[in-house]
C-alpha cells in the first residue's frame, strides 16, 4: 500500500470535512434551539454564495465587504424565514415544519434560477494559490485555506455561544424551553437568533464551497452530505457536528479515491445506516426518554 498517497487522501478528506462541520454547525444551532429539522440548509448556503458573487463580481466591491454583505444578507433571510414561516407553526407537529423547510428549499432554488439563471459561475479568486505541503503530502490550496477559515470560524462561534449573553440564552433555551421562559428569557427572540446565526454560518460555508468548486443552483446537493453528517454525529450535538463532519469528509475522500467518485455518496449513506443501527441517536446525540 502507498502510505504517502493514503496520507495525502486522508488529509484532503479531513480538510473537506471541516467544511461539512461548519455547515453542520449551522444545522445543529437551529435544531438545538427550535427542534426544527432545516432541510434547506444547503439552499441557504447557496444563497450566501450567490450574494457574495453579486457583491464581489457584479458590484466589484472589495472581498471583505462582499463577504460582510453576503453574511448580513443571508442572516436577514434567516430572520425573515423564521418570522414568516417557522414561528407561525410553533406547537404544530414536527412533520409540518419539516415539510415547510422542504418547500423552502425549492423556493430558494427557484429564486436563484430566476435572478441569476441556472448557469454555473465562478467566484472571484480570493484564496491564496500557493501550494500547501504537510510533510511530503500535497494539499490543494483552496481546500487547505478553506478548511483553515472553517476551523477559525467554528472556534469563534463556540466561544461566542460559550461567553456571549445571547449564546448563553440560546444554550438555556436548547436545554429546556419552559425553564428558559420562567427565567425571563425571550424564547421567540432566541429562536430568531438561532436562525440568523445559522444562516450567517451557512453563508460563509457557501462562499468557501463556491470558491473551491464554483456555484450553481444545484449547490443544495451539498446539504445532503451535511444532513448525513448531523444524523451520524447526533442532531442536537455540536461536538457530533464537528466529529461527524471530519469523519464523513474522510470517508468520502477514501471512497472517491479507491472506489471512484460515483461511490462517494453511497459510502456515506452506508456509514449512516451502520451508525444508526448501533446508535439510533447518532454518535453524540441525546438519548431522549419519553414517559408514557
Amino acid at each position: 500500500m502507498d502510505w504517502a498517497y493514503l496520507f495525502e487522501i486522508a488529509l484532503t478528506g479531513i480538510a473537506g470535512g471541516g467544511l461539512y462541520a461548519l455547515a453542520a454547525l449551522a444545522f445543529v444551532l437551529v435544531y438545538k434551539a427550535t427542534r426544527v429539522v432545516n432541510i434547506a440548509i444547503g439552499e441557504m448556503l447557496m444563497v450566501g454564495a450567490y450574494l457574495f458573487f453579486t457583491f464581489a463580481a457584479s458590484f466589484s466591491l472589495p472581498i471583505w465587504l462582499a463577504v460582510l454583505g453576503s453574511v448580513i444578507g443571508t442572516g436577514l433571510l434567516g430572520a425573515v424565514i423564521e418570522r414568516t414561516m417557522i414561528r407561525p407553526l410553533l406547537g404544530e407537529p414536527p412533520i409540518s415544519v419539516f415539510m415547510v423547510t422542504v418547500g423552502l428549499a425549492s423556493i430558494l432554488v427557484g429564486l436563484v434560477e430566476i435572478i441569476w439563471t441556472a448557469d454555473q459561475r465562478r467566484l472571484p479568486e480570493f484564496l491564496p494559490n500557493a501550494p500547501v505541503m504537510i510533510g511530503d503530502a500535497f494539499l490543494a490550496p483552496k481546500i487547505a485555506y478553506g478548511a483553515l477559515i472553517a476551523v477559525v470560524l467554528i472556534g469563534m462561534v463556540l466561544l461566542l455561544f460559550r461567553f456571549w449573553r445571547g449564546g448563553v440564552a440560546l444554550r438555556a433555551t436548547a436545554s429546556d424551553q419552559a425553564a428558559a421562559y420562567s427565567m425571563g428569557i425571550n424564547v421567540p427572540r432566541v429562536f430568531s437568533l438561532a436562525w440568523v446565526a445559522s444562516a450567517m454560518i451557512a453563508a460563509v460555508a457557501g462562499i468557501i464551497v463556491g470558491a473551491i468548486g464554483g456555484i450553481s443552483s444545484s449547490m443544495g446537493v451539498f446539504g445532503l452530505s451535511v444532513l448525513v453528517v448531523v444524523i451520524v454525529g447526533g442532531l442536537d450535538s455540536v461536538l457530533g457536528a464537528l466529529v461527524g463532519g471530519l469523519f464523513i469528509g474522510l470517508v468520502e475522500a477514501l471512497a472517491g479515491s479507491y472506489l471512484g467518485g460515483e461511490y462517494k455518496l453511497l459510502a456515506t449513506f452506508i456509514v449512516l445506516v451502520l451508525v444508526l443501527m448501533v446508535r439510533p441517536y447518532g454518535l453524540f446525540g441525546t438519548h431522549e426518554i419519553e414517559r408514557l
